[in-house]
């Protein structure tokens, strides 16, 4: 395996599979497939999930809520989401711990690093629910942030498509995919990998990211195999 350590960012909307909205329960049994198979060989898995299948801060706030509120509303569905995955992994006998960045002790393990990286030692999949705990902060930034505390040795972004392209390719046909680029690249090309907060301090710490379609049955394990495909961010 090319990765001994991964953190893989998930979007909740990843998990309403061909809903509207919540969770399809076919496509969280299928992410929990792809993630044994990984455990499997022997990989430490982290997992970050967004809430945007139940709940997204910022829709709040449009509709005249408080953005703290709103956040914290936003990571009370992380947490609904890790559950869920948690009950997914479960059932196909894969340990897993879901650890809190909000303290709700009935339900998960509050985030401790050191608790956190024994997990992984162990082979247990830990998810990372509740952001950071912080409002204005975003699950990509929990995500990068969680990956360095752990020493993950890469961000694997799970997505829709299959890497980053010049333009949106589910818009425009004509867009063009990239296998590699810098983080330099990305910027001076003005693409969206993650928002501005979480790039940066991907690119400060030096964490390669990898974008790739977590829909196509095998890709999970063929990216962390280092097969090429998706995108690779790094220096």
């Amino acid at each position: 395996m090319k990765y001994k350590r991964i953190l893989l960012k998930l979007s909740g909307e990843a998990l309403m599979g061909e809903q509207q909205y919540g969770i399809d329960p076919k496509r969280i049994s299928e992410y929990a497939e792809e993630i044994k198979d990984v455990v499997k060989k022997r990989v430490e898995v982290a997992i970050v999930i967004g809430g945007g299948n139940i709940f997204r801060g910022m829709k709040g706030v449009g509709q005249g809520m408080d953005r703290v509120q709103g956040d914290h509303m936003g990571m009370l569905a992380t947490v609904i989401n890790a559950l869920a995955l948690q009950s997914a992994l479960e059932g196909v006998g894969v340990q897993t711990r879901v650890q809190s960045a909000i303290k709700i002790n009935e339900v998960a393990e509050p985030f401790i690093r050191r608790r956190a990286m024994r997990h992984l030692e162990k082979g247990r999949v830990v998810i990372f629910g509740g952001g950071t705990g912080n409002p204005y902060f975003t699950t990509d930034s929990a995500a990068v942030l969680r990956a360095i505390e752990i020493d993950a040795d890469v961000i694997l972004k799970g997505t829709r498509v299959d890497g980053i392209y010049t333009a949106d390719p589910e818009k425009d046909k004509t867009a063009t995919k990239f296998d590699n680029l810098s983080f330099s690249e990305v910027l001076s090309k003005g693409l969206k990998v993650m928002d501005t907060t979480a790039f940066t301090l991907s690119q400060e710490n030096e964490l390669p990211i990898v974008v790739f379609d977590m829909n196509k049955q095998g890709n999970l394990l063929k990216v962390v195999s280092g097969e090429n495909i998706g995108t690779v961010v790094n220096l």
